[in-house]
């Protein structure tokens, strides 16, 4: 067994205030938990909805957020020893392994499911205590330009869209459309571009529309200068010169702006795929019977089952994802002015808050 003293992060107290530095009691895990000192929390929209748009957090404020986590643990309980020492990525969404949803492979829609920063405690802090369950182990030799406070972007804005693509079987004779290619689009385009696909990127900002060219893109549409009649006419085009022989579009929604969403939909044709990953508490006005008269398919994805983030990781490992041009690292202690520049959309990437455990010392204390 073993224990964590003087941790401490940044909570959330109430709704639409600004995020307060607190102090953590002693981290002792139980049998079948860890503590992970955190390396890197990147910050979400979802951070955002809790903190600024009235989306309730299931675990009563106040609460430290951030769900995007990696680290290396610094103790866990007599059951996952194991892990002592071992640098990890935490998913976002931590099924509980064994109720009916998880016996028959829906493990993300558990409804026993630990998230961080939403059913308890997350990693907008120095250490962050959790189930050990699905942890997913990281190599301690990484390639150049690579990192393990970078890898914790892989617990969310990696592995939601790579979850999506996945169950859609994309495939080299598939043309994906990737609406948004921002924080979570961008690794999409690079996810889609793995799997063979020719790739089209939609987005009303240049500059993310120049990165996805860099990074897998074939066609990148401006949405703001561009109206759905001619979205739709510059697809078909690059539709004909790829040709790829499969039948339908497959759309992904990862802007989770209204707007986004409703050009997603707009997009139908004859046998689309539409996979819906972005969130907004939003409501969209759409004629839902285009999915009737397209024979076409619809479908959301709530993160990604712990046994998948291998897979996704090995595809940052291997070079087929690049992290660097998409994030930007910020230390732990700037988070209330960092959740609220990403608020604002200020920030040009995805920010990583890092603490400095140099700086800040922690006990960690063992007993038999």
């Amino acid at each position: 067994m073993s224990s964590v003293s003087g941790a401490h992060g940044y909570q959330l107290k109430a709704p639409k205030s600004p995020l307060q530095s607190c102090a953590l009691p002693e981290l002792e895990p139980r049998a079948n938990e860890v503590v992970v000192e955190v390396a890197g929390c990147g910050v979400c929209h979802t951070d955002i909805g809790f903190a600024f748009e009235g989306v309730p957090t299931r675990h009563v404020l106040p609460l430290i957020l951030g769900h995007e986590i990696s680290g290396r643990v610094a103790a866990a309980g007599e059951n996952s020893l194991g892990w002592l020492g071992q640098s990890v990525i935490v998913p976002a969404v931590i099924p509980c392994g064994e109720c009916a949803a998880c016996r028959s492979g829906r493990a993300t829609i558990c409804r026993k499911q630990f998230m961080p920063g939403n059913d308890g405690d997350g990693g907008f802090a120095t250490h962050v205590l959790l189930p050990a369950r699905g942890l997913c182990r990281v190599p301690e030799r990484l390639p150049p330009g690579v990192t393990l406070e970078m890898l914790s972007v892989v617990a969310d804005a990696v592995t939601t869209p790579y979850e999506a693509i996945r169950r859609s079987e994309l495939g080299p004779e598939d043309i994906a459309v990737i609406v948004g290619a921002g924080g979570v689009g961008g690794f999409g385009v690079q996810i889609a571009a793995a799997m063979g696909a020719a790739v089209v990127a939609i987005d009303i900002d240049r500059e993310r529309l120049d990165l996805a060219a860099h990074h897998g893109a074939g066609l990148v549409l401006d949405a703001g200068s561009t109206d759905l009649k001619g979205l739709k006419a510059a697809v078909r085009s690059f539709s004909k010169e790829s040709a790829r022989k499969a039948i339908g579009l497959k759309i992904f929604e990862m802007s989770g702006a209204p707007s986004g969403q409703a050009t997603a939909f707009g997009l139908l044709d004859h046998g689309a795929y539409l996979a819906v990953v972005g969130f907004t508490p939003k409501p969209v006005e759409l004629r839902f019977s285009n999915l009737m008269a397209f024979d076409a398919t619809a479908r959301g994805n709530w993160g990604c089952p712990p046994e998948q983030y291998p897979a996704a990781l090995q595809l940052v490992l291997d070079g087929k994802i690049a992290l660097g041009p998409y994030v930007e690292l910020h230390p732990l202690e700037e988070a209330p002015e960092i959740l609220e520049a990403v608020s604002k959309h200020s920030l040009r990437r995805r920010a990583i808050l890092k603490p400095d455990h140099h700086r800040n010392k922690h006990g960690v204390e063992r007993t038999p």
